[in-house]
């Protein structure tokens, strides 16, 4: 495949083909100056390119389209105004391998298309027919020359014909680049043919509209001039408003809104009514609210998708590290979509503790596809009007959410963050996790019915992205609509390169500092992260990264004479102060108990905060221990003499869940057999009455944290051995896991062999 460089010559809201010939006049020295060197030092070819966005004044070079049409610079004149004017021949589409800035010219790699082979008698066949329906459309539609004949007749081959009818054909913008961009010309042909044809079939109607139109006019003729004379008559009572020039402003827009039919019957209803309704009325203000709520709602618009798979890629790494299920996730999602052209948009929700980039990282997905991105938090909402909207009956009442982001957003097919859906509570004004029901099943989204609007409401191309902080806390009847993607806690080095290649650099831009200016040792960032946050995500590390560069900045205001600065450890303290925390759990952390026993009757205690599900926990394990008494050497009498007291540290944090329920009955046998249990040992897993234990989630988290703890042995459920397999090797390879499906396992490993050996030694001394 032959390759070739040529600088790159944007053009807005014009499209250039091959074959033809395009003027156009440039009154800016930077354009002036590119078709100079253009014209000197590459002998005027050059490749033009048509982004498909012509409002946008700056482009990216991933923004830019991956066909063009090298061109040869023809003709170019001064003008006495001041302008250039030039005129381009179209040469050949040529693809676009890759584009780079080269002595601040855009320049891009192009390579040659290699059409496939059409049989001539087909290619003549194809002719043909196109220039036929060229015949009958030039016939029957008013609006096009016949001059067009003599440009395209016998024209050979099909590629220059269709070009050429493509140029001259009187259509959008839009429609033009799709002509351009479809480089096979027998599909082009199709294209023509259907478009003409569709145009014939336009005019045909405009004429039976016309037609009757015409028959009507006399019956309205009438109505019209006495509303004329109406109007002179008030104008002359002194009774004349600006209320009438409003009503036909809004029927103009109403005229021009492209919608369903049902919903523009509507809005000509309501704008009846309020033309009817006195402006005394109360009923005024509420219909017009209304009107103009249905005229700015988005109805058909949509913005295109980024084809380019490699391009979504790339954003999605310049903005997040790793999150690769995400990813591809997304990658997967698209490719489904340009194979089959219909695939339905994803419900996804990311699911992961505070800071780990949930919230931002959808945003970056709504970059990536270039679709735009709306947001609303559901945390704390406990009234479904919020979701639903209120009815337009009530005072003040206006739509709900998800109407009220699809107005700001302006289009049909943006990405919809919901932000916090695991934190929505329902009481006597209704249950909003049911309101969001309609929202996120795809199955009935596409008549989306909101309280206020009461029109259905199209929401199949929105895609949705929930999160969320626990499942758990997920209503079930929403998770069934979910496609949950678990964003996991960093480690210590996922955080090193996190705050290494994103963070800092951001911080530097924010604070108007450089990488010159200032630089960071690894061993700082790791002293930030080891000792000044203890968190899940970097939300934390990014403010001590904040802070540390603002008294950067101080100082180099205060004096002059500094220029750089290295960020070292011991640096980072004296900005910081001493160290906040001795370890730092990233994500997860160890959870002591404390457990004692004195006289009493038997009775459990529990405090620390314990959520209802940890004091069944607890209430299991103290069951359990008493109903295997015997089997583990613990006199039954003793236990039902004493009272029991267990007591989880931090007592002002709620703790929950039933992960703690085998350390529960281990903290308790230690207890009744006073033996002690190494402290560096930790376990987790639920319980059940006979001691089977069943698995857990947040297995990552847990074993980071205990990792960072300096725990050497965790106890896990056996069923989550396949878990094991995301955790980073750099802590695995320090720690020995037991996998168990039985306390009993967990019993013999701690306290049988030692029960064995205190009994031995009794043995002997006796025997001594």
């Amino acid at each position: 495949m032959e390759k070739n460089l040529l600088p790159v010559l944007i053009l807005r809201e014009m499209v250039l083909f091959p074959s033809r010939e395009l003027r156009i006049e440039f009154d800016t020295m930077e354009d002036k100056q590119l078709l100079s060197l253009i014209e000197s030092c590459y002998q005027g070819t050059m490749l033009v390119v048509t982004p498909v966005d012509f409002l946008e004044t700056h482009f990216e070079l991933g923004e830019l389209p991956f066909l063009g049409v090298e061109a040869k610079l023809k003709l170019k004149m001064e003008m006495p105004n001041g302008k250039t004017r030039i005129i381009l021949e179209g040469l050949e589409r040529r693809s676009v391998l890759g584009y780079h800035v080269e002595d601040e010219i855009t320049m891009a790699e192009v390579s040659f298309f290699s059409e496939e082979e059409i049989d001539p008698k087909e290619e003549s066949a194809y002719a043909r027919s196109l220039l036929k329906q060229l015949h009958r459309y030039i016939k029957q539609v008013p609006y096009i020359s016949n001059a067009i004949l003599s440009e395209v007749t016998d024209t050979l081959p099909l590629s220059k014909l269709t070009d050429l009818v493509a140029d001259m054909l009187p259509t959008t913008f839009s429609r033009k680049l799709d002509y351009l961009n479809e480089v096979n010309p027998v599909e082009r042909v199709k294209m023509l043919r259907n478009d003409m044809s569709q145009d014939i079939k336009v005019f045909e109607l405009e004429q039976a509209i016309d037609e009757k139109v015409e028959k009507e006019l006399a019956e309205s003729q009438k109505e019209f001039v006495l509303r004329e004379k109406l109007q002179v008559i008030k104008k002359e009572l002194g009774e004349s408003n600006d209320k009438d020039d409003e009503i036909n402003t809004l029927k103009q827009r109403v005229n021009a809104l492209k919608c369903p039919p049902k919903v523009k019957q509507r809005l000509k209803l309501e704008l009846r009514r309020y033309e009817m309704a006195s402006p005394n009325s109360p009923e005024v203000g509420i219909i017009r609210d209304y009107v103009d709520w249905l005229l700015s709602l988005p109805w058909s618009y949509q913005t295109r998708d980024v084809s380019s798979l490699p391009e979504v890629k790339r954003i999605l790494d310049s903005t997040h590290y790793g999150l690769e299920k995400v990813k591809d996730r997304i990658l997967e999602y698209l490719a489904v979509k340009q194979n089959t052209d219909h695939s339905k948009s994803p419900i996804l929700c990311l699911v992961g503790p505070p800071g780990v980039g949930k919230t931002s990282l959808a945003m970056s997905i709504a970059k990536s596809l270039g679709r735009r991105a709306t947001k609303m938090s559901v945390g704390g909402i406990h009234d479904e009007a919020e979701i639903l909207g209120h009815r337009r009956t009530y005072v003040g009442a206006s739509p709900g959410r998800i109407i009220q982001g699809m107005r700001r957003v302006k289009t049909t097919n943006p990405v919809f963050i919901i932000d916090e859906i695991d934190k929505m509570t329902k009481d006597i004004k209704g249950d909003p996790a049911s309101a969001l029901l309609e929202v996120l099943d795809p199955e009935q989204n596409m008549s989306f019915a909101d309280h206020y609007i009461e029109e259905e409401y199209d929401l199949s191309k929105v895609m949705f992205i929930a999160t969320a902080n626990y499942i758990e806390q997920i209503p079930l009847e929403l998770l069934d609509r979910l496609e949950l993607i678990t964003i996991s806690s960093y480690t210590e080095y996922e955080k090193l390169d996190i705050a290494r290649n994103y963070l800092i650099p951001r911080a530097l831009s924010e604070h108007g500092l450089t990488e010159i200016e200032v630089q960071f040792e690894e061993a700082a960032i790791l002293s930030l992260i080891r000792f000044y946050t203890r968190e899940a995500g970097v939300r934390e590390l990014e403010r001590v990264i904040a802070s540390i560069l603002r008294k950067i900045v101080k100082h180099f205001l205060l004096d002059k004479t500094i220029a750089s600065c290295l960020v070292t450890s011991s640096l980072v303290e004296e900005y910081l102060g001493p160290k906040k925390y001795s370890y730092t759990p990233f994500g997860g952390d160890i959870l002591p108990m404390e457990v004692t026993t004195y006289q009493g009757n038997g009775t459990l205690i529990l405090t620390g905060s314990l959520g209802k599900v940890m004091q069944e926990s607890a209430q299991i394990a103290f069951s359990y221990v008493k109903s295997k008494a015997q089997e583990l050497g613990i006199p039954i009498e003793f236990m039902e003499k004493s009272d029991v007291h267990i007591h989880v540290p931090e007592g002002a944090v709620v703790k929950d869940g039933p992960s703690a329920g085998i350390a529960l009955t281990t903290a308790l046998i230690s207890l009744f057999l006073d033996q002690k249990v190494s402290k560096t040992i930790a376990m987790t897993g639920e319980m059940t009455l006979r001691g089977r234990i069943l698995p857990i989630g947040g297995l990552k988290e847990k074993v980071i944290g205990a990792h960072r703890s300096g725990i050497k042995e965790i106890y896990l459920p056996k069923a989550n051995q396949n878990d094991l397999e995301e955790i980073p090797d750099d802590v695995k390879k320090d720690l020995v896991f037991h996998l168990v499906d039985h306390y009993q396992e967990i019993y013999r490993s701690l306290f049988a062999s030692k029960k064995k050996k205190q009994e031995k030694r009794k043995e002997l001394l006796t025997y001594r």
